[in-house]
């Protein structure tokens, strides 16, 4: 399958919270789109990497993906190394995609810029034709996306690129909460991290 753009994110929601929107509004239109989860996000203070896997496929569903993925990268650990380059590569060379998103250049979560930094260098590299990868036993071809973005998250940046996405704020917002883990809960005693608390979800549709 080719997709026509895939998102990155070193963390399950990190999409849903930046560039959902845009992801929406594409495969509405019929295009195919898709994310890459490089982690699956087990050392946040919430919930557990299984509970993100669901978390991850219910907000899949909400935002019409065509396909997501996740190559298990360390949470918190991962280095801009070969081995996780090659494994990105492998997923563009599947995918063929047009455009990239990939997580912001510097940000809060030290996997933010760390995940920007893998995933645009995996995009160059994908294109080089002495890079051999494989998929189930055949040799993939070097293909380098037209275009490679980087989605704003939590520091307030000025963008280049805006793309308005005012008729689906509303499935942006469902896929969010399809990561009832990781937001607030009166119910959940431990509401004293930057995402779950109670003012969190405003901030995302202003930022938006």
């Amino acid at each position: 399958m080719k997709l026509d753009i895939l998102a990155i994110g070193a963390h399950p929601d990190d999409v849903e919270l930046s560039c959902s929107g845009v992801l929406a509004k594409e495969a509405s239109r019929g295009k195919k789109t898709g994310i890459l989860d490089l982690t699956r996000g087990e050392l946040g203070t919430r919930g557990s990497a299984a509970i993100r896997d669901q978390e991850a496929a219910a907000a899949a569903k909400i935002l019409g993906l065509s396909v997501r993925e996740n190559i298990a990268l360390a949470d918190g650990f991962f280095a801009n190394d070969k081995e996780s380059q090659l494994r990105i590569i492998e997923i563009i060379r599947k995918y063929r995609p047009e455009i990239v998103l990939c997580n912001a250049i510097d940000d809060r979560h030290i996997d933010h810029g760390k995940g920007s930094k893998l995933a645009s260098d995996a995009c160059f590299l994908s294109g080089l034709k002495k890079i051999e990868t494989t998929f189930e036993g055949e040799a993939q071809e070097a293909w380098r996306p037209k275009h490679v973005y980087h989605y704003i998250q939590w520091k307030n940046l000025q963008p280049d690129v805006v793309v308005d996405i005012s008729g689906f704020m509303d499935v942006k917002m469902e896929s969010v909460l399809a990561y009832g883990s990781q937001f607030y809960d009166p119910n959940n005693p431990d509401n004293n991290t930057p995402i779950s608390s109670k003012n969190f979800q405003d901030s995302v549709k202003y930022r938006a």
